[in-house]
């Protein structure tokens, strides 16, 4: 298996982007589909959208990373709770015409998580996602950068880093 690292960057100007993202992960339509920041944690950001007919906020942990070198390979990274509060999801957003059936793989810290598999692709981008079991949550809570490795072919992986600084706060933040 080879892996393509490059060097990669926080897109800040990218977030505009999210918006329509966003729409997807919250199930709101796209008018109040921008979500309230309502805090920072590193590269993280924490927000939150009150959706049509809930009686509270669902809010969302994101982070956005894209490649420097390749514009169109770029990933957002959103953790949540489910509203009845039973389960916590990652979901990981990446870009059209990555390979499906190879998943999306997960290191921590050089340590090799696993994969989790598309479950469906959308005009914006392929969402992969997977329950957060406390195994996942404690490695994220206390590592310092994750590496997710999208495929173009079953041979070519692309890692992808994701700071981890700010991720234990803003996950206790998390109503």
């Amino acid at each position: 298996m080879a892996y393509h690292h490059a060097s990669f960057a926080l897109r800040r100007g990218w977030l505009a982007g999210l918006f329509g993202l966003l729409c997807v992960v919250f199930g709101v339509a796209p008018a109040g589909a921008q979500g309230l920041v309502k805090a920072k944690y590193g590269d993280w950001e924490l927000r939150c959208e009150t959706p049509p007919g809930a009686s509270r906020e669902q809010c969302a942990l994101i982070q956005s990373v894209a490649a420097e070198d390749k514009p169109n390979v770029n990933l957002v990274v959103i953790v949540l709770k489910t509203a009845d509060n039973k389960s916590r999801l990652l979901r990981v957003i990446a870009p059209l015409g990555v390979l499906l059936p190879a998943g999306l793989g997960l290191k921590v810290d050089q340590i090799d998580v696993g994969r989790a598999g598309f479950v469906r692709c959308l005009p914006s981008g392929c969402v992969a996602e997977v329950v957060m079991e406390d195994a996942l949550l404690d490695q994220l809570r206390g590592g310092q950068t994750g590496t997710f490795i999208i495929f173009n072919t079953p041979e070519e992986g692309i890692g992808i880093p994701l700071q981890l600084a700010g991720f234990k706060d803003g996950y206790e933040k998390l109503p």
